[in-house]
């Protein structure tokens, strides 16, 4: 027997599970979770407490360009990873959901 929740879930789960594994829709949802890995990152460079990251990036050595594309890459990756694995969990639950609900029909 399935609770109210349960049935709500799989009526929006079936609605909507292809549209949300779609990758563009998994990266936009996903930035801020990527932003939340970066913006620290950001902040410890700039503020200047570590001397050494200070010494550095003073040098000609130094690309920002590198750096930024870092972050980019890092904040593509965890913003579709995260958004790829909430999919998964719903789509684990939808199909566990599904089973119980053809063992106990009502």
């Amino acid at each position: 027997m399935l609770t109210p929740q349960e049935k709500s879930f799989i009526e929006y789960w079936e609605q909507n599970r292809a549209k949300q594994k779609k990758i563009l829709r998994q990266f936009l949802l996903g930035i801020p979770a990527g932003l939340l890995f970066t913006i620290p990152i950001i902040i410890n460079f700039s503020s200047g407490w570590y001397k050494r990251a200070g010494m550095i990036a003073n040098t000609q050595d130094f690309n920002p360009g590198v750096l930024l594309i870092a972050m980019l890459l890092i904040i593509g990756f965890i913003a579709i990873f995260s958004r790829r694995h909430r999919w998964e969990m719903n789509e684990q639950r939808y199909q566990e959901l599904k089973a119980k609900e053809q063992q106990n029909p009502s």
